[in-house]
């Protein structure tokens, strides 16, 4: 009953009405486009075209369900894979921050260590220093010693060559000579 009370206001209030003339004749265009009109929706609801396309639009409303489900578990998976790599990003974040903290306490230490081994150097090329420059003056000590004992017995010589007759010299030197032999076996 609905469909033909709708039915009847569309063709009692359409443009139809306003042509001049009467309506339902075949000689009124507005009355054949009219008939032509609901024979064509007639043949459409006859061949069940409104189930086709209803049909046709819930499978591509599926079609598209799927694909938004697929990509909610792309975006899903894609979320999990950047948490991973996130995770991973801090952990090698972590562990390069211990190896610099590493890296700066080994470099501390060896510094300490150099420090050491520089101080070691330095003490032991102060004590070869100080031996060296003990032994050079030794050295120097002894060269003088020798040197004033040579210049001591050249005056000495001298001086009893100047005083001492030949004999006595002879016999000084026989003595000296002895006492050397002495000295030596």
């Amino acid at each position: 009953m609905k469909k033909a009370l709708t039915l009847a206001l569309l063709l009692s209030a359409g443009p139809a009405m306003a042509a001049s003339g009467p309506f339902f004749t075949l000689r009124n265009t507005d009355f054949v486009v009219t008939i032509a009109f609901l024979l064509f929706v007639g043949v459409l609801l006859k061949f069940k075209v409104p189930a086709l396309i209803g049909g046709l639009l819930d499978k591509r409303a599926a079609g598209i369900k799927a694909d938004l489900d697929e990509a909610r578990a792309l975006h899903d998976e894609a979320r999990s894979i950047l948490a991973t790599y996130e995770r991973k990003q801090k952990e090698v974040e972590a562990q390069a921050e211990r190896i610099v903290e590493t890296a700066k306490r080994e470099a501390l230490a060896a510094a300490e260590q150099a420090k050491a081994d520089l101080k070691a150097s330095i003490k032991r090329r102060l004590g070869a220093a100080e031996d060296q420059i003990a032994s050079a003056e030794a050295a120097a000590i002894r060269e003088v010693r020798d040197r004033a004992v040579t210049v001591a017995v050249a005056a000495a010589g001298d001086l009893i060559g100047s005083q001492m007759s030949a004999a006595e010299r002879n016999k000084l030197i026989e003595k000296s000579i002895g006492e050397v032999d002495g000295l030596l076996h």
